[in-house]
């Protein structure tokens, strides 16, 4: 079977504690990862909602990277179009020896159009800024002077003085969920993320590795450092000693993180994710899995089985979850869980 790993993502919605108190809850649930052996931590950015309480991902992976030892980190993702490239590159370079080479660094365009406009940026054309940041990041992070033209950046002769710690630079992860995306992100073989249902996945999954295939060889690729990519589900995950505790606590907690995942898009009247992100669809399609260890361990056999994914994102604490039971939840799951795939694997 295809050996598996897992990580850790966090949007850091706001629940119900003083910010500060967040901040730090987190980050004691991150040092539990951490000695757990998670493989990376992945921090959402958000703008202007509930569901983002760390709009920029470096200054939390900042303070991440001194309280932790293994655990790779990165943000996923960094907004390409919200940051002056060359900004970026210097802050990306530092991230990577603030955190002794264990960066992971996500990039993406942005979903929300309502977060895009906070900026000032038509989504229509977040698509091609984003080709021309991302143009731009990768020959900053690997040459000792930037010059590029576009019709978004200019630079001349521009000398770059901080080199990334990992050479050429840190591994790239794409999260999507549209054909074309995920054609993309294959061809170039970035680390990928997806989560919907395990069936489609499932698809995605093939598609995927069908045009990996097609392209490993090819030149210029720019993951091409990476010699076997993640491919990967992210799951909400609650673990407590029974089915009906874990039922009974994550459902309010996640009517909370929903309220903040949709509450931008209701402000504009917009209801695309309503039904997508609901309680009913996300138990019925086992987007959050829940439940004693042993169900929890019967849900990922499931995903994993059916979606062929090689690694497995799960997201912990969310909305008003109290934080000892998160931290429960996490040590329930690292105990329980995780050894009966990566032992049985082990095995094959």
């Amino acid at each position: 079977m295809t050996p598996v790993s897992f990580g850790l993502f966090e949007w850091l919605d706001r629940g119900d504690t003083p910010l500060h108190q967040l901040y730090e809850e987190r980050l004691r649930l991150l040092e539990v990862a951490d000695d757990a052996g998670f493989f990376c931590y992945h921090l959402a950015e958000h703008h202007g909602t509930t569901l983002g309480m760390a709009p920029s991902p470096a200054l939390f992976l900042s303070a991440a990277a001194q309280r932790t030892r293994r655990i790779r980190l990165g943000p996923l993702v960094y907004l390409l179009p919200l940051y002056e490239p060359l900004r970026l590159i210097e802050e990306v370079c530092m991230l990577d020896h603030l955190s002794a080479g264990r960066l992971e660094l996500g990039i993406g365009r942005g979903v929300s159009p309502y977060e895009l406009r906070c900026f000032g940026v038509d989504v229509a054309d977040s698509r091609a800024i984003f080709n021309e940041a991302l143009a731009v990041l990768i020959a900053g992070l690997t040459q000792q002077r930037l010059t590029f033209d576009g019709e978004h950046y200019q630079y001349r002769d521009v000398p770059i003085e901080l080199r990334p710690l990992q050479q050429p630079y840190p591994p790239l992860w794409y999260p999507t969920h549209r054909p074309e995306s995920i054609e993309y992100a294959a061809r170039h073989g970035y680390n990928f993320v997806g989560l919907g249902p395990a069936a489609l996945l499932g698809k995605q999954v093939n598609a995927y590795w069908q045009t990996w295939r097609a392209h490993r060889h090819e030149a210029g690729r720019l993951n091409g450092h990476v010699a076997e990519p993640r491919v990967g589900a992210l799951r909400q995950v609650f673990v407590a000693d029974t089915d009906d505790e874990a039922r009974e606590t994550a459902r309010t907690a996640y009517g909370d993180w929903y309220r903040s995942i949709t509450k931008l898009w209701h402000e504009h009247d917009d209801h695309t994710y309503d039904e997508i992100f609901a309680w009913e669809t996300a138990t019925r399609l086992d987007t959050i899995i829940l439940g004693s260890p042993k169900s929890v361990r019967e849900q990922m056999q499931r995903l994993l089985e059916v979606s062929g994914c090689n690694y497995v994102i799960c997201s912990f604490a969310w909305g008003t979850l109290p934080p000892e039971q998160a931290l429960r939840s996490l040590r329930l799951f690292a105990g329980e869980v995780i050894p009966a795939f990566t032992e049985s694997r082990g095995r094959q």
